[in-house]
């Protein structure tokens, strides 16, 4: 019986990844902050993503309850949306805490867990880098696979990290985000009209985005591999934003400002 440990499980990605592979027969050890939506046939385990010592807890209960993690999947993340030059330093920090070092901390002390195992870190096609009012976001799921990258290049242990970067996913995540940024994104002066395209998009996105099915499948795949690759897409927009994210800087700052000044002015969203 294979064993997985999944953070963010109780809604989108997460939650997805836990019942495909509780229905697999896998022993899995699902995280959770809301104990109302915790998952039947699992092993629960509460984890706050911004506090360390919720973090510390998190993995030394899981340790008294396994030897060994065949798969570990870094679902857990947010959104931090809006204006670079109106940001919150602080909302930016959580950002970070909770898409980047969280998963580092984490992972680090259930490495001695994952010898022969595989580490699947759930990042986006944000990781290219060039959304605009998303760039929190953007960066921390770019240093999210930066850091594991880097330790996959590094440990001595035998573990493979794989990054998957889905494009739009019609998931929680968006309206959870709407609601998180509420504040800055309804009161923040000079964009006004791209606040409420951003609003209207992210609204759209959690209707029309791809179904989270189709990033359980590439997990799937990835689970039967023996060597899989490091850096998987998962739908259209996410293997265009691979594409564009080969030219060189200034190209992809020319094109992203007239493709949203295009859509922004005509409501035509992505």
């Amino acid at each position: 019986m294979k064993t997985v440990v999944i953070t963010g499980s109780t809604s989108g990605i997460g939650k997805a990844l836990a019942e495909y592979f509780i229905k697999s027969g896998c022993q899995v050890f699902a995280g959770f902050r809301d104990e109302n939506k915790i998952l039947k046939d699992c092993i629960p385990f509460y984890i706050e993503m911004k506090d360390s010592g919720s973090i510390q807890s998190a993995a030394e209960y899981i340790k008294s309850k396994t030897d060994k993690i065949d798969i570990l999947i870094n679902a857990a993340g947010c959104v931090t949306a809006g204006p670079a030059e109106a940001l919150n330093i602080e909302k930016v920090k959580e950002q970070f805490q909770v898409n980047t070092f969280s998963h580092l901390e984490f992972t680090q002390k259930l490495l001695d867990l994952l010898d022969g195992g595989k580490i699947i870190n759930i990042s986006s096609v944000a990781s290219f880098g060039y959304f605009p009012f998303i760039s929190p976001y953007c960066a921390s799921k770019r240093a999210l696979d930066i850091l594991f990258s880097a330790m996959g290049n590094e440990t001595k242990r035998n573990i493979k990290i794989i990054s998957v970067k889905p494009g739009v996913i019609a998931t929680p995540l968006w309206e959870k985000s709407i609601e998180a940024n509420s504040s800055l994104l309804q009161n923040v002066e000079n964009f006004q009209g791209e606040m409420k395209f951003l609003i209207n998009n992210a609204r759209k996105n959690a209707i029309k985005g791809l179904d989270v099915s189709k990033v359980v499948k590439c997990i799937a795949k990835i689970d039967k591999l023996k060597n899989p690759k490091s850096s998987y897409t998962v739908g259209i927009d996410a293997k265009f934003g691979e594409i564009v994210s080969l030219l060189t800087q200034n190209q992809i700052n020319t094109l992203v400002k007239f493709v949203y000044k295009l859509k922004v002015f005509t409501n035509k969203l992505f």
